[in-house]
């Protein structure tokens, strides 16, 4: 037993310290285009602070955080994967229109601070706390 704790407690110093060196720094025009486009459509005066390019095991990804704590994570094709605002709204046009009208009408004095996809769900966090899971059909599966 204690060889084999010993065992995955080096495997587990192995896979740690193999993953830590996973980002690296990168220009905004090394982004992809999509990438670059959603940027200057959404984000025109946003100061960057940082972007990264992140690779993972089966993976690759982009990270771009501006100056005032914003973050925009993008896929290895430039789709937007993760938008965080922190405190403050997302711009127009980012939320699907179907997922704005439901906030609309059932979170009235709420606006989306932040929004998350993959394949199967889009969840939205608004600024009264509350988050919102959606289907790929746009429609409302979970509150939180």
């Amino acid at each position: 037993m204690k060889k084999m704790m010993l065992i995955l407690a080096c495997v587990f110093t192995v896979v740690t310290n193999a993953n830590a060196d996973n980002y690296r720094p990168i220009n905004v025009s090394q982004l992809p285009e999509k990438a670059q486009t959603f940027l200057t459509t959404y984000f025109p005066e946003a100061k960057v602070s940082l972007a990264r390019k992140e690779f993972d095991v089966t993976e690759l990804s982009y990270d771009v955080i501006f100056t005032n704590g914003s973050k925009v994570e993008f896929d290895r094709k430039g789709e937007w994967t993760e938008v965080d605002c922190l405190t403050q709204p997302l711009p127009a046009g980012i939320v699907p229109a179907t997922i704005e009208k439901v906030i609309k009408e059932q979170y009235p004095d709420a606006k989306a601070t932040k929004i998350e996809r993959d394949r199967r769900e889009i969840d939205v966090k608004l600024s009264n706390r509350v988050e919102l899971t959606f289907n790929k059909k746009m429609q409302l599966i979970d509150i939180d």
